[in-house]
C-alpha cells in the first residue's frame, strides 16, 4: 500500500517492450533497496527485481502495460516515486493499492493565483467511482476531487505539488495514470450486489444498504 505522497522523481534509464511484458530500469536516489519491495512509478506498484547502482529494475505484465501509461514511457522520462508504506508511516494523502484503474488525459490547465485548476478527461469506468470533494490518484499523486463532470474532472494544484513532482511537466493531451479511491469501488460494489437489476443506486438502496440512519 501506499499515501500517494510522492517521495522523488525518478528517471527511465531503459525500458523493453515484449509481448507481453516489460522491463524497465529505473534511477532513483532511494538508498538500501530491498529485492521484492514495491514501488510506486507513477502511480503503478512495482517489484524490486535488482537493486542497480543508483537505482533498480522492475518488470512490468502485460495487464499492467494495458491499464497504464508505462509502455508508452521513453528513455530520460522523468516519473514520480513513492516506496510502500510502513506501520509507523503518516497517512499524507489516502490509502492507494499502485493498481492503475485506467489512463486519464490532460485536458487544461488554467492559473487560479499561484495554483492551478487542472481538468482530466477519464473514461466512464473510470469516471463513475470519483466524486466532489474525494480522492483520485494521479500518476501516483492523492489529490482531491474540486469538481465532476460529465466526461472529466478538475482538481487543484498548488505550487509545492508543482514543482516537486513530474506531473507538472505535462501539458494538454498528456496522459496519466488513475486509481480510484478504493473505499468508493467496495461502495459501488456492495450496492451494486444489494439493488435489483437496472435499478440503479436510490435512497431505498442505500437505506437496505445500511448507509442511511433510521429516524
Amino acid at each position: 500500500m501506499f499515501t500517494g505522497i510522492i517521495t522523488a522523481i525518478g528517471k527511465v534509464r531503459a525500458l523493453s517492450v515484449r509481448a507481453s511484458e516489460a522491463e524497465l530500469e529505473i534511477e532513483c536516489p532511494y538508498d538500501a533497496l530491498v529485492l521484492g519491495e514495491s514501488i510506486a512509478v507513477d502511480g503503478v506498484c512495482l517489484t524490486v527485481v535488482t537493486a542497480t547502482v543508483g537505482g533498480f529494475t522492475a518488470t512490468a505484465s502485460d495487464e499492467t502495460l494495458n491499464r497504464s501509461t508505462l509502455a508508452k514511457r521513453s528513455r530520460g522520462d522523468r516519473v514520480n516515486l513513492e516506496r510502500a508504506l510502513r506501520v509507523d508511516d503518516r497517512l499524507g494523502g489516502h490509502l492507494v493499492s499502485g493498481h492503475v484503474d485506467g489512463m486519464g488525459m490532460v485536458r487544461s490547465r488554467t492559473p487560479v493565483a499561484r495554483a492551478e485548476r487542472w481538468s482530466f478527461e477519464a473514461p466512464p469506468e473510470v469516471l463513475r467511482f470519483i466524486a466532489e470533494k474525494g480522492s483520485i490518484t494521479i500518476d501516483g499523486m492523492s489529490l482531491t476531487v474540486n469538481a465532476v463532470q460529465e466526461t472529466s474532472f478538475d482538481v487543484m494544484l498548488v505550487p509545492f505539488t508543482l514543482g516537486h513532482t513530474a506531473l507538472g511537466e505535462k501539458r494538454a493531451g498528456a496522459q496519466v495514470n488513475l486509481e480510484v479511491d478504493v473505499i468508493a469501488r467496495y461502495v459501488a460494489r456492495l450496492l451494486e450486489g444489494r439493488a435489483a437489476p437496472r435499478q440503479g443506486v436510490t435512497l431505498e438502496t442505500l437505506a437496505r444498504a445500511g448507509f442511511l440512519g433510521s429516524e
